[in-house]
Protein backbone atom coordinates (compact mmCIF):
# COMPACT_ATOMS: atom_id res chain seq x y z
CA UNK A 1 0.00 0.00 0.00
CA UNK A 2 1.76 3.37 -1.58
CA UNK A 3 0.04 5.64 0.59
CA UNK A 4 1.19 8.47 -2.12
CA UNK A 5 -1.31 6.98 -4.24
CA UNK A 6 -3.78 7.52 -1.85
CA UNK A 7 -3.29 11.13 -1.55
CA UNK A 8 -2.76 12.23 -4.88
CA UNK A 9 -0.58 15.07 -5.93
CA UNK A 10 -2.98 17.19 -7.37
CA UNK A 11 -5.95 19.17 -5.56
CA UNK A 12 -8.29 18.24 -8.01
CA UNK A 13 -9.03 14.54 -7.53
CA UNK A 14 -9.23 15.66 -3.79
CA UNK A 15 -12.29 17.60 -4.09
CA UNK A 16 -13.64 15.26 -6.24
CA UNK A 17 -13.73 12.65 -3.14
CA UNK A 18 -16.79 13.71 -1.08
CA UNK A 19 -18.05 13.14 2.38
CA UNK A 20 -17.20 9.41 2.20
CA UNK A 21 -13.69 9.71 0.75
CA UNK A 22 -13.10 12.45 3.15
CA UNK A 23 -13.72 9.78 5.74
CA UNK A 24 -11.59 7.11 4.38
CA UNK A 25 -8.60 9.32 4.43
CA UNK A 26 -8.93 10.60 7.90
CA UNK A 27 -8.99 6.78 9.42
CA UNK A 28 -5.97 6.55 6.76
CA UNK A 29 -4.04 9.13 8.32
CA UNK A 30 -4.55 8.34 11.79
CA UNK A 31 -1.82 6.18 12.50
CA UNK A 32 0.37 9.00 11.21
CA UNK A 33 -1.53 11.80 12.89
CA UNK A 34 -1.66 9.72 16.32
CA UNK A 35 1.60 8.88 16.86
CA UNK A 36 2.28 6.07 19.66
CA UNK A 37 4.74 5.64 22.04
CA UNK A 38 6.56 3.30 20.23
CA UNK A 39 6.18 6.21 17.40
CA UNK A 40 7.63 8.66 19.65
CA UNK A 41 11.31 9.24 22.14
CA UNK A 42 9.93 8.98 25.85
CA UNK A 43 12.13 11.64 26.71
CA UNK A 44 14.00 14.43 24.97
CA UNK A 45 16.10 13.73 23.11
CA UNK A 46 20.24 15.08 23.54
CA UNK A 47 21.63 18.16 21.89
CA UNK A 48 18.13 19.45 20.62
CA UNK A 49 18.60 22.26 18.04
CA UNK A 50 15.88 25.12 17.73
CA UNK A 51 14.40 25.80 14.55
CA UNK A 52 14.41 28.87 12.51
CA UNK A 53 12.32 31.47 13.30
CA UNK A 54 11.87 31.43 9.72
CA UNK A 55 12.53 29.06 6.51
CA UNK A 56 13.66 31.97 4.90
CA UNK A 57 16.28 32.59 7.63
CA UNK A 58 19.08 34.06 6.43
CA UNK A 59 21.54 32.30 8.46
CA UNK A 60 20.70 29.20 6.33
CA UNK A 61 21.26 30.77 2.82
CA UNK A 62 24.40 32.98 3.79
CA UNK A 63 27.82 32.39 2.04
CA UNK A 64 30.30 31.21 5.14
CA UNK A 65 33.80 29.49 4.37
CA UNK A 66 33.12 26.79 6.79
CA UNK A 67 33.54 23.81 4.59
CA UNK A 68 29.89 21.87 4.66
CA UNK A 69 29.78 18.34 5.48
CA UNK A 70 26.71 16.26 3.85
CA UNK A 71 24.68 13.81 5.89
CA UNK A 72 22.50 11.52 3.95
CA UNK A 73 19.15 9.92 5.49
CA UNK A 74 16.11 7.94 4.77
CA UNK A 75 13.36 8.10 6.85
CA UNK A 76 10.11 6.76 5.19
CA UNK A 77 9.14 9.79 2.36
CA UNK A 78 11.63 12.13 1.33
CA UNK A 79 9.09 14.85 0.98
CA UNK A 80 8.50 14.21 4.84
CA UNK A 81 12.05 14.26 6.16
CA UNK A 82 13.07 17.03 3.24
CA UNK A 83 10.40 18.91 4.89
CA UNK A 84 11.76 18.49 8.64
CA UNK A 85 15.32 19.22 7.85
CA UNK A 86 14.91 22.49 5.54
CA UNK A 87 13.70 24.42 8.70
CA UNK A 88 16.99 24.07 10.49
CA UNK A 89 19.55 26.49 10.95
CA UNK A 90 22.79 25.47 9.87
CA UNK A 91 21.34 23.53 7.36
CA UNK A 92 22.32 25.11 3.91
CA UNK A 93 21.04 22.67 1.77
CA UNK A 94 18.26 19.62 1.24
CA UNK A 95 18.36 17.28 -1.61
CA UNK A 96 15.20 14.68 -2.26
CA UNK A 97 16.79 11.69 -3.65
CA UNK A 98 17.80 7.27 -4.00
CA UNK A 99 20.49 5.85 -2.29
CA UNK A 100 21.72 2.14 -1.18
CA UNK A 101 20.45 0.62 -4.67
CA UNK A 102 21.87 -1.73 -7.18
CA UNK A 103 20.11 0.04 -10.34
CA UNK A 104 22.02 2.75 -11.78
CA UNK A 105 19.83 6.55 -12.37
CA UNK A 106 16.29 4.79 -10.89
CA UNK A 107 13.65 6.92 -11.74
CA UNK A 108 10.79 7.37 -8.95
CA UNK A 109 8.53 5.01 -10.29
CA UNK A 110 11.05 2.22 -10.83
CA UNK A 111 11.64 2.98 -6.98
CA UNK A 112 8.30 2.47 -5.95
CA UNK A 113 8.29 -0.65 -7.56
CA UNK A 114 10.91 -1.86 -5.43
CA UNK A 115 12.64 -3.46 -7.37
CA UNK A 116 15.79 -1.33 -7.43
CA UNK A 117 16.85 -1.51 -4.10
CA UNK A 118 16.91 2.35 -3.54
CA UNK A 119 15.15 3.74 -0.14
CA UNK A 120 14.19 7.34 -0.52
CA UNK A 121 16.38 9.61 1.21
CA UNK A 122 18.14 13.26 1.56
CA UNK A 123 21.13 14.67 1.33
CA UNK A 124 21.54 17.17 4.13
CA UNK A 125 24.32 20.10 3.59
CA UNK A 126 25.00 21.24 6.81
CA UNK A 127 27.26 23.90 8.42
CA UNK A 128 28.95 22.15 11.68
CA UNK A 129 29.71 24.88 13.15
CA UNK A 130 25.85 25.81 13.52
CA UNK A 131 24.64 22.19 13.58
CA UNK A 132 26.56 19.14 14.39
CA UNK A 133 26.28 15.28 12.93
CA UNK A 134 25.27 14.21 16.47
CA UNK A 135 22.13 16.60 16.56
CA UNK A 136 21.05 15.82 12.97
CA UNK A 137 20.90 12.30 14.12
CA UNK A 138 18.85 13.88 17.32
CA UNK A 139 16.30 15.48 15.22
CA UNK A 140 16.29 11.86 12.77
CA UNK A 141 15.69 9.84 15.65
CA UNK A 142 12.55 12.43 16.79
CA UNK A 143 11.11 12.89 13.08
CA UNK A 144 10.23 9.08 12.16
CA UNK A 145 9.62 6.16 13.80
CA UNK A 146 12.89 3.76 13.17
CA UNK A 147 11.86 0.64 14.74
CA UNK A 148 9.15 -0.40 11.65
CA UNK A 149 10.87 -1.84 8.92
CA UNK A 150 10.15 -1.17 5.06
CA UNK A 151 7.51 1.01 6.93
CA UNK A 152 6.54 4.57 7.71
CA UNK A 153 2.93 4.95 8.73
CA UNK A 154 0.83 3.94 5.53
CA UNK A 155 3.80 3.80 3.32
CA UNK A 156 5.10 0.38 2.91
CA UNK A 157 8.32 -0.71 0.40
CA UNK A 158 11.68 -0.80 1.09
CA UNK A 159 11.86 2.51 -0.22
CA UNK A 160 10.60 3.62 2.81
CA UNK A 161 13.05 1.83 5.13
CA UNK A 162 15.47 3.81 7.86
CA UNK A 163 18.62 4.15 6.54
CA UNK A 164 21.72 6.22 7.83
CA UNK A 165 24.45 6.30 4.68
CA UNK A 166 27.68 7.39 6.81
CA UNK A 167 30.51 9.63 4.40
CA UNK A 168 33.24 8.66 6.66
CA UNK A 169 34.07 6.39 10.05
CA UNK A 170 33.76 9.32 11.94
CA UNK A 171 30.23 9.69 10.53
CA UNK A 172 29.75 6.07 11.15
CA UNK A 173 31.25 6.24 14.80
CA UNK A 174 28.79 9.55 15.64
CA UNK A 175 25.62 7.10 14.31
CA UNK A 176 26.08 3.74 16.16
CA UNK A 177 26.59 6.01 19.18
CA UNK A 178 23.52 7.96 18.76
CA UNK A 179 21.87 4.57 17.99
CA UNK A 180 22.43 2.97 21.06
CA UNK A 181 21.49 6.40 22.86
CA UNK A 182 18.28 6.28 21.03
CA UNK A 183 17.19 2.63 21.50
CA UNK A 184 16.24 3.87 25.34
CA UNK A 185 13.77 5.47 23.80
CA UNK A 186 11.74 3.25 22.26
CA UNK A 187 9.63 0.06 23.13
CA UNK A 188 10.81 -2.04 20.10
CA UNK A 189 13.96 -2.77 18.82
CA UNK A 190 15.48 0.37 15.94
CA UNK A 191 15.51 -1.14 12.86
CA UNK A 192 17.77 1.54 11.15
CA UNK A 193 20.12 0.13 8.66
CA UNK A 194 23.73 1.55 8.51
CA UNK A 195 25.75 1.62 6.19
CA UNK A 196 28.43 3.43 4.24
CA UNK A 197 27.64 6.02 1.59
CA UNK A 198 28.22 5.46 -2.37
CA UNK A 199 26.28 7.07 -4.64
CA UNK A 200 23.31 9.31 -4.52
CA UNK A 201 20.85 9.98 -7.32
CA UNK A 202 18.85 13.32 -7.39
CA UNK A 203 15.06 12.98 -7.83
CA UNK A 204 12.67 14.21 -10.33
CA UNK A 205 12.30 18.00 -9.82
CA UNK A 206 9.03 17.65 -8.85
CA UNK A 207 10.09 16.29 -5.96
CA UNK A 208 12.31 18.88 -4.77
CA UNK A 209 11.20 21.61 -2.13
CA UNK A 210 7.78 19.50 -2.32
CA UNK A 211 6.14 20.65 1.00
CA UNK A 212 6.95 24.44 0.09
CA UNK A 213 5.82 24.36 -2.88
CA UNK A 214 2.93 22.05 -2.85
CA UNK A 215 1.44 22.92 1.46
CA UNK A 216 -1.79 22.06 0.74
CA UNK A 217 -1.15 18.76 -1.54
CA UNK A 218 -3.21 16.32 0.45
CA UNK A 219 -0.39 14.16 1.56
CA UNK A 220 1.40 17.31 2.79
CA UNK A 221 -1.39 18.91 4.54
CA UNK A 222 -2.35 15.63 6.21
CA UNK A 223 0.91 14.46 6.97
CA UNK A 224 3.87 16.32 6.97
CA UNK A 225 2.07 19.32 8.63
CA UNK A 226 0.96 17.64 11.70
CA UNK A 227 4.49 16.04 11.76
CA UNK A 228 6.07 19.15 11.88
CA UNK A 229 3.68 20.51 14.35
CA UNK A 230 4.46 17.81 16.31
CA UNK A 231 7.68 18.29 16.38
CA UNK A 232 8.31 22.49 17.23
CA UNK A 233 5.89 21.34 19.84
CA UNK A 234 8.41 18.98 21.24
CA UNK A 235 11.59 21.02 20.14
CA UNK A 236 9.14 24.22 22.43
CA UNK A 237 9.15 22.10 25.54
CA UNK A 238 13.00 20.82 25.22
CA UNK A 239 14.08 24.74 25.33
CA UNK A 240 11.99 25.83 28.56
Amino acid sequence: MNFHNILNRTSAPWVCLGISGMAALFFLTQPILNMTQADTPKEPQANPVTPAASESDESNHGTSNVELKTATLGGGCFWCVEAVFERLPGVKDVRSGYSAGHVEDPTYEAVCNGTTGHAEVVQIDFDPDKISFEQILGIFWQSHDPTTLNRQGADVGTQYRSIILYHDESQKKVAEKSMKEAAGLFRSPIVTQLEAFEKFYAAEDYHQDYFKNNPNAPYCYFVIKPKLEKLKKLETSESK
